[in-house]
C-alpha cells in the first residue's frame, strides 16, 4: 500500500475527491512536490472516471505524462514525473517559487494561452460550468443564498443558469486552465505565467479563465479584461465575446462559492447574517461584493 514518506511536509488544501495528499520533499538539492491521487472504486461517483468531466481522476498526470503542454504559450508547466500503481498515481514535479506576478501579466497569459493548444485529446475537460450546475443543482441548488439579501438576484440567476450556459457554449471554444487562481499561476520564466495543478485543463468558453482569475485578482475586472484581449490570438473572439465568458464565469463561480461558504456555517446557532464576517465565509462574500457590476449586467440581459 502507497505511504507518503515519514519527512515529507503537507501542504495545506492538498486533498479533494481523488487527491491523496501533496507534499514538498526534495531530491537531493531541488525541492519538489509530490502529488497522490488514488484510483476510483466501484462506490465511487462515475464522473471520476469520466474523461471529459472536471472531476476526472488521473487528467494531471495524463497531462504531464503526454506532453501536450510542451509548445503552448502564455502558461507554461514545470517538469514532472508520473508513476502509477495498481493504487493510483504518484506525480513528482519541480517547487515553484512564488514570482509575485501582477494580475495583468497573467491576464495576458491567459489570453495567450486560449489560443496555443493545438492537441485535443479526450482527456481535456469539457463543459465545466454545466456539470458544475448540474453537480449543485443535485445538492439542492443555492438555498442559503435565498436567506440572504440576494435572493432575489441570486434565484433569478439560479433560475436562468441553463439559458445562461447555452450561450456561453456558443462562443469560441479554447484552451483553458480551469482552475485559474493565483495560487495555481505562482511562476514567472521570461514571458511565460509558470502554472501548477493542471487537473482541470480543457476546452471551454473563451474569457472563462479570465473570469476565474478575476475573482481572486487585486486588480479590477475591466483592465483584466483588456489584458486578456491583448494576449489573446486576432480572430479567435471579438471583445463581446470574452466579456461574456469572463462575466458568466465570474459570477456563477462566485455564487457557487458564497453559498459553499455559508452552507458549511448555517447549521450553527444563531441567525445567518450574523456569520457572515466568519473567517471562512468572509472572504468569499467581498469577492461576490466586487461582482456586482458583472451581476447587474447579467440580470440586465447584457
Amino acid at each position: 500500500m502507497w505511504e507518503p514518506e515519514p519527512h515529507w511536509h503537507p501542504l495545506p488544501g492538498g486533498t479533494g475527491t481523488s487527491t491523496v495528499g501533496v507534499w514538498r520533499a526534495a531530491h537531493g538539492e531541488q525541492p519538489v512536490v509530490i502529488k497522490r491521487l488514488a484510483r476510483p472504486g466501484s462506490r465511487d461517483p462515475a464522473e471520476l472516471s469520466a474523461p471529459e468531466h472536471f472531476a476526472y481522476w488521473r487528467r494531471e498526470a495524463d497531462v504531464l505524462s503526454t506532453g501536450i503542454l510542451s509548445g503552448t504559450a502564455g502558461l507554461r508547466a514545470v517538469p514532472a514525473a508520473v508513476e502509477e500503481d495498481e493504487d493510483g498515481i504518484t506525480i513528482t514535479r519541480e517547487w515553484v517559487e512564488d514570482a509575485s506576478v501582477s494580475g495583468l501579466f497573467v491576464a495576458m497569459g491567459l489570453g495567450r494561452f486560449a489560443g496555443s493548444l493545438t492537441a485535443r485529446p479526450r482527456f481535456l475537460a469539457r463543459h465545466q460550468l454545466r456539470d458544475r450546475l448540474a453537480r449543485i443543482e443535485r445538492r439542492g441548488g443555492w438555498p442559503t443564498l435565498a436567506r440572504t439579501a440576494i435572493a432575489d438576484v441570486s434565484d433569478h440567476l439560479w433560475q436562468r443558469r441553463t439559458a445562461f450556459v447555452d450561450r456561453v457554449e456558443r462562443l469560441p471554444q479554447v484552451a483553458q486552465h480551469g482552475d485559474a487562481t493565483a495560487v495555481n499561476l505562482p511562476g514567472r520564466a521570461a514571458d511565460e505565467v509558470i502554472a501548477i495543478d493542471w487537473a482541470m485543463l480543457g476546452v471551454g468558453p473563451v474569457g472563462s479563465d479570465l473570469g476565474q482569475f478575476a475573482l481572486g485578482a487585486r486588480e479590477e475586472f475591466d483592465p483584466l479584461l483588456e489584458a486578456y484581449l491583448m494576449g489573446l490570438d486576432p480572430g479567435i473572439a471579438d471583445r463581446d465575446d470574452v466579456l461574456l465568458g469572463a462575466r458568466v464565469s465570474a459570477v456563477f463561480t462566485a455564487l457557487n462559492r458564497a453559498e459553499w461558504a455559508l452552507e458549511r456555517v448555517a447549521g450553527g446557532e444563531g441567525a445567518l447574517a450574523a456569520k457572515f464576517r466568519h473567517p471562512a465565509v468572509a472572504p468569499h462574500l467581498r469577492t461576490l461584493q466586487r461582482q456586482y457590476p458583472q451581476i447587474e449586467a447579467l440580470v440586465d440581459g447584457r
